[in-house]
């Protein structure tokens, strides 16, 4: 099906068997507060966000803007972040619609879902014909890129979009990007943790709603390596995309636990549900019930406002009419979320605040209260370079930070050899006085007590030399 472009979103919703969401069976932990009479605050009662997708035109449009404003706290772009919008010819990069969305919000007392820095789709033209290490090099570019500039005003990215295959291999999807290596989704997450260190970094994809599913499975052995081997990945982004083909499937509280078992937050990313009248509200009821199962699921997000602004407009998927109407859906919604359920922990970054704070009860709890730091006085430090992963034409390095006596803070200087390149970085905030120069300072605060220590890393485009670059560190 050919949509048009600012609405090109996926045409394909692979069928998966179960039952509809009426069927699932959960038990909410914690009864209902005051009922709330909008989304938002209905979903802080238990401390979780509502939130929708949005277009740039929508900011056109009072009527649909007074609903945006009213019922949601968590604001998705829904095409204006993609790839071919923030860098349509390479190195000069388009940030006016992502930041009309995102400066928008903000102001408004909104959070921000950034969607999405790596995906095999909709990207610019001249990065769909690349292939190889230049790819890599490309990608890697634009997510720092894209990160950096973002800066402090997302809540989570969705670092990468719908990189397995539909059907029963349960592998990855063939691509461009996978083309590059299979560590691309790695990567990317961990450039994107250098860019943007406060936001939660997601991996977001479709039909991963049942658990017995190839695809569902693969997701989860990717997440459960990563966070085995320190990979940093705090969020699972679940799109939820149902139709008479794809129903709500019986397991989808399984999964969402079991995702979130592994210690990462769920989240709902993309929800429409094709269908009218009680139907199709018992099914946003059951997908609500099911994230208020679950600690983790911290959030709920639909893709669009009216349903005449859907990608799907014609199965009408969302929880107003074309006129903005509450329809039945709507309903079912409020009420799920206003009769209560386990209250919402999330766990990982921290994530920006908006920059009015919003009038009803924050969707996330603030961080604790950081420990004193150390003493400070006159300590030294040492580098220590060890050796990480390897493959044809990169490797990772790790530099360990050990501080000889207290110290406030600590700057490294990492030297690679000509025709080396560093390409991605993470745990640190870089800066680059010559090509073959980086100087790393700690991305929050950098005070050590005597002999405790502090690490980040790197990846290397070797170019033919395996040489270890030379690093050193100062203390201050």
């Amino acid at each position: 099906m050919t949509t048009p472009r600012q609405r090109h979103r996926r045409g394909r919703l692979a069928a998966v068997g179960g039952l509809a969401a009426a069927a699932l069976a959960i038990t909410l932990a914690v009864p209902a507060q005051a009922a709330g009479s909008t989304l938002q605050a209905a979903a802080a009662e238990t401390n979780r966000y509502f939130g929708t997708a949005m277009a740039a035109h929508y900011l056109n449009n009072s009527t649909t803007m007074n609903v945006v404003n009213r019922e949601f706290n968590m604001i998705t772009a829904e095409n204006e972040m993609k790839m071919d919008a923030m860098q349509p010819n390479r190195g000069q990069f388009n940030w006016s619609s992502g930041d009309r969305i995102v400066n928008w919000a903000r102001q408004n007392g909104k959070q921000v879902r950034g969607h999405a820095l790596a995906w095999h789709s909709q990207q610019p033209g001249w990065m769909e014909s690349m292939s190889g290490p230049s790819l890599r090099t490309a990608m890697l570019e634009h997510v720092t890129g894209v990160a950096t500039y973002y800066r402090g005003k997302i809540h989570s990215w969705d670092v990468v979009n719908e990189a397995f295959a539909d059907g029963n291999s349960g592998a990855r999807r063939s691509s461009n990007l996978q083309g590059t290596g299979n560590d691309w989704i790695e990567a990317a997450f961990r450039a994107a943790r250098a860019a943007d260190p406060g936001a939660k970094l997601c991996y977001n994809d479709y039909n991963t709603d049942n658990w017995s599913h190839a695809k569902t499975q693969a997701v989860y052995n990717m997440v459960r390596d990563f966070k085995s081997r320190g990979v940093p990945i705090d969020c699972v982004g679940f799109q939820a995309h149902f139709n008479s083909g794809n129903p709500v499937p019986s397991n989808y509280h399984t999964t969402l636990g079991n995702f979130a078992a592994l210690g990462v937050d769920v989240q709902i990313t993309e929800l429409d549900i094709q269908g009218s009248g009680n139907s199709q509200g018992e099914q946003f009821r059951g997908i609500v019930q099911a994230c208020l199962s679950v600690a983790r699921c911290t959030g709920i997000t639909v893709w669009g406002v009216k349903d005449t602004d859907s990608w799907r407009a014609s199965d009408t998927p969302l929880l107003f009419d074309g006129n903005a109407n509450k329809k039945a859906a709507y309903n079912y919604t409020l009420d799920a979320l206003n009769a209560g359920g386990t209250t919402a922990t999330p766990g990982g970054q921290a994530g920006p605040q908006p920059t009015q704070q919003p009038t009803q009860q924050p969707t996330q709890q603030p961080t604790a209260n950081p420990t004193t730091p150390p003493p400070t006085g006159g300590g030294t430090c040492t580098a220590t370079y060890s050796e990480g992963e390897k493959w044809n034409d990169r490797f990772n390095g790790v530099v360990t930070i050990r501080a000889n006596g207290n110290i406030s803070s600590w700057t490294s200087t990492v030297t690679v050899r000509s025709p080396q390149r560093i390409i991605a970085t993470w745990n640190a905030s870089p800066t680059w006085p010559s090509a073959n120069v980086m100087v790393m300072r700690p991305a929050g605060g950098g005070a050590l007590a005597n002999g405790q220590t502090a690490s980040f890393g790197f990846t290397v485009q070797h170019g033919g030399n395996w040489t270890w670059p030379t690093v050193s560190c100062s203390a201050s």
